[in-house]
């Protein structure tokens, strides 16, 4: 599994501190942070609609500025959410056609849609106190 760009940018001690802030301002959602699989050929999540809504949740929390949203992108995601309300968000996100399928893994495996969050959370976290997700999509009607 390829290590994520956020974790190699940067020390596990500012992200334990970034994750630990969050958890406490916001104990019922989960800091997770969603990248796009290197060999992927679906598109990067829309980062310009996202900035504004971080910026201002950076900001408020004192967090890291939004420029780290090139790199990935971070999500607060309600602890009751399933996995497959989640794949709809980021779906909508990356505006991925019809024809297109995504999927989500975390540590290269595939959750259940029906799996909460919170469940997935506790059981994969990172040491640093986020949930690392990675997205891939493959055309499910093969390309004539």
């Amino acid at each position: 599994m390829a290590k994520s760009s956020f974790k190699l940018e940067h020390p596990l001690e500012r992200r334990q501190a970034e994750a630990g802030r969050i958890r406490e301002k916001y104990p019922d959602r989960i800091p997770v942070i969603v990248e796009r699989a290197e060999k992927s050929d679906v598109p990067d999540i829309d980062k310009k609609k996202l900035a504004f809504i971080f910026l201002k949740l950076f900001r408020t929390l004192n967090l890291l500025p939004c420029y780290l949203l090139v790199v990935q992108c971070r999500y607060l995601v309600p602890a009751d959410l399933t996995v497959g309300q989640f794949v709809y968000v980021v779906r909508k996100r990356i505006k991925l056609s019809p024809e297109k399928a995504i999927f989500i893994f975390v540590k290269n495996i595939l959750p259940p849609t029906a799996a909460m969050m919170s469940a997935i959370y506790e059981e994969n976290k990172d040491e640093d106190g986020f949930l690392y997700m990675t997205y891939s999509g493959e055309n499910t009607f093969g390309s004539f």
